[in-house]
């Protein structure tokens, strides 16, 4: 049986990732993995929660501290950690069903891909005034049925080979502050023709906190969402795909925005689900405008 490392990076979140944590524990149909934790955040506050977990559980339970900020940071300081012959990713923030693990690795095998991705369902807070319009923005969703994609997603929730790693960093540090190292990496599998597959059983529940179901902060992500492909497509020199991608952003904004404004009297979460897509057509337009989320602007934030 193949071994897995399964890897939660955490940053301020020691309650989630022992959420997280429990969820990998109560795997079913699937026991032989490992379980990596890596706190981002520079005051170490999840390495309590670590200590006690340590000495709870039955499978190979390692853990580190990376406290410069930067959401490759940790992810290149778990692979370090990692043994495992594949390596599943799971965020401090999803809670994965018991059948998880399995789902992925059974459709990996099915299908031989390098990497395997899953549904994440998303849940706002109980009582949140915007619960549907935060849910649809990190909701992932796919193909009723597993089997081989055109299609990558984000690495919460996904699995890939131990070896697709290999190197001192896989991930590019210089996305510690605004995500899309992961684009960036199956970009480029992508471009070296590699399979990718979807594991519709493979789901796992993504809990949102307050802020992150907030208007502001949703067309914000939105917006980033949006930019990803064109940054993927400078960063690759193909210039006609990015004036496509910016092309169609365009009209996005024009369309979507219009039909905001017509719904938003008599439909609010119709016409919010419509601003999030006249976002993320403005941030293919604007793919040169940084966004951070992480790294030093997560560090910075009131503790």
């Amino acid at each position: 049986m193949t071994k897995v490392s399964v890897i939660i990076p955490t940053f301020r979140r020691p309650d989630s990732f022992m959420r997280a944590a429990q969820s990998v524990l109560a795997q079913r149909d699937f026991a032989d993995f490992e379980l990596i934790a890596v706190d981002n955040s520079p005051e170490g506050s999840a390495l309590p929660a670590f200590e006690l977990l340590s000495r709870e559980v039955s499978i190979p339970f390692r853990w580190t501290h990376a406290p410069t900020p930067g959401v490759a940071q940790a992810r290149n300081a778990a692979l370090m950690l990692a043994q495992g012959d594949l390596v599943a990713w799971l965020d401090d923030d999803e809670e994965a069903e018991p059948g998880w693990l399995a789902a992925l690795v059974a459709t990996r095998h099915a299908t031989g891909a390098q990497s395997v991705f899953g549904p994440v369902i998303a849940r706002a807070p109980d009582g949140a005034r915007f619960a549907s319009f935060g849910e649809r923005i990190y909701a992932r969703s796919g193909p009723l049925t597993s089997g081989v994609t055109s299609q990558s997603y984000g690495i919460g929730n996904s699995l890939q080979p131990r070896s697709l790693f290999d190197g001192a960093a896989p991930f590019d540090t210089n996305t510690d502050q605004t995500g899309g190292e992961d684009d960036r990496l199956f970009a480029s599998l992508r471009e070296a023709g590699a399979i990718f597959a979807w594991a519709a059983d493979a789901r796992v529940i993504e809990h949102l906190g307050q802020e992150r179901v907030r208007i502001r902060h949703g067309l914000k992500r939105a917006f980033a969402y949006g930019q990803g492909p064109c940054e993927n497509a400078w960063e690759q020199r193909d210039y006609l795909t990015l004036a496509r991608h910016m092309l169609i952003g365009a009209g996005q904004v024009i369309v979507f925005s219009a039909a905001s404004a017509i719904v938003v009297a008599g439909s609010t979460p119709h016409a919010l689900a419509l601003l999030d897509r006249a976002a993320r057509g403005a941030g293919k337009v604007f793919w040169f405008l940084e966004q951070r989320f992480y790294g030093e602007a997560l560090a910075a934030q009131p503790i």
